[in-house]
């Protein structure tokens, strides 16, 4: 397989934007495409969830190709819920390597904040199976993870105060990052006082309805951050069918394929960027991706491991719980901040980082990636 870099970034601000989803993917693919020197390209590969729901647009990859003037090449639309980025950037990734096209461009697009949040929740619960019994009972993604709250805290003895942590850690990333959806500094005390949503999670537990978009370009070769693993796995999308709601087995099963291609183990990751939708999912993350043992991720945060000067600074961009979740855009965005951490001019710079990774999650644990990078200042 031949390899493979990101050789352009661009990234709108995420938050409540007036632009149409197609205004948002243009603005950050052109920013891309500049960024890498304007290339031919070959390919366009589109994150998208909820286009067609919400915003009433899809062949969002046809459009693109138009607008940016790339001419009749191919594009495709992926779709994993929350892992619909993530997704893309793993098929144009493969793409390039099996040297089927040269440099392609991903994309990764919401528009969210329009529309009444009961509309935005419904559509959302699309990523659950609705065809069951947790369907028909009215399940959601709070309610899910809230459940997984609380059976962690009773089985390892972890506290509210830990989420609170989680959260209160990833909003001071994101008050240096002007792309970010919330900078307003918080504290321990507002977070853990503010109103509920489902016991234990709070509303800054809870990651927002947000629009944006974010794109890459990726070039067959080693002149820019090289792309040294790519994972990708399923679980199960049903809360009565996982034999243990405190291991995200698609996010073990991603992380252990991505090590092994990369021949990298994870103590040897500088800086990561994983999928908080919920304070509770970055606690699980940490532990599924292998960073910390199993039971003791609370720990690690309590302890400040996940910060600068720790064992591993996690979700330095400000995460899903502040950054934002434009969720087709996420993991894409993701990319971004570990590709910037590696090109050495990222908001809340690691000094040294020389590996990377970035882990995207699709519903419930339904799908996860996992993508590894090596800086080209290794």
């Amino acid at each position: 397989m031949k390899k493979v870099s990101v050789t352009g970034v661009g990234m709108t601000k995420f938050g409540k934007r007036r632009e149409s989803l197609k205004s948002l993917a243009v603005s950050a693919c052109r920013d891309a495409l500049i960024d890498a020197g304007k290339p031919k390209v070959d390919a366009i590969y589109a994150g998208n969830f909820l286009g067609g729901q919400l915003a009433g647009q899809e062949i969002i990859g046809s459009i693109l190709s138009k607008e940016l003037g790339l001419g009749p090449i191919p594009t495709t639309k992926t779709e994993g819920a929350c892992a619909s980025g993530g997704i893309a950037f793993r098929q144009a990734y493969l793409m390039v390597a099996a040297g089927i096209y040269d440099t392609v461009l991903v994309v990764g697009v919401e528009k969210m904040t329009h529309a009444p949040t009961n509309l935005v929740t419904q559509a959302i619960n699309s990523a659950m199976d609705n065809d069951s019994n947790e369907g028909i009972s009215g399940l959601t993604f709070p309610g899910f993870f809230g459940v997984v709250a609380n059976r962690y805290m009773y089985e390892y003895g972890a506290e509210k105060e830990h989420l609170a942590r989680v959260a209160l850690k990833n909003r001071k990333y994101a008050m240096n990052n002007p792309k970010a959806q919330f900078r307003k500094e918080t504290s321990l005390e507002e977070i853990m006082g503010a109103r509920p949503i489902t016991a234990p999670l709070g509303l800054f537990d809870c990651s927002p309805i947000t629009d944006g978009a974010a794109a890459v370009i990726l070039t067959a070769g080693d002149k820019g951050v090289k792309v040294l693993a790519s994972g990708q796995a399923s679980g199960p999308p049903l809360m009565q069918d996982i034999p243990n709601l405190l291991e995200v087995v698609s996010i073990r099963e991603s992380a252990r394929q991505a090590y092994e291609q990369a021949s990298l183990g994870p103590d040897e990751m500088d800086v990561v960027e994983l999928h908080d939708c919920f304070a509770m999912t970055e606690i699980l993350a940490i532990e599924d991706l292998g960073l910390f043992e199993k039971g003791t991720g609370w720990q690690a945060i309590e302890r400040g491991l996940t910060k600068h000067g720790g064992s591993v600074p996690v979700n330095t961009s400000g995460g899903l719980l502040s950054r934002g979740h434009p969720i087709g855009a996420t993991g894409v965005s993701q990319i971004i901040q570990i590709v910037c951490q590696l090109r050495g001019s990222a908001v809340n710079q690691v000094d040294g980082a020389r590996i990377g990774l970035a882990q995207n999650l699709g519903g419930t644990g339904a799908y996860s990636t996992v993508h590894i990078f090596e800086g080209s200042r290794a």
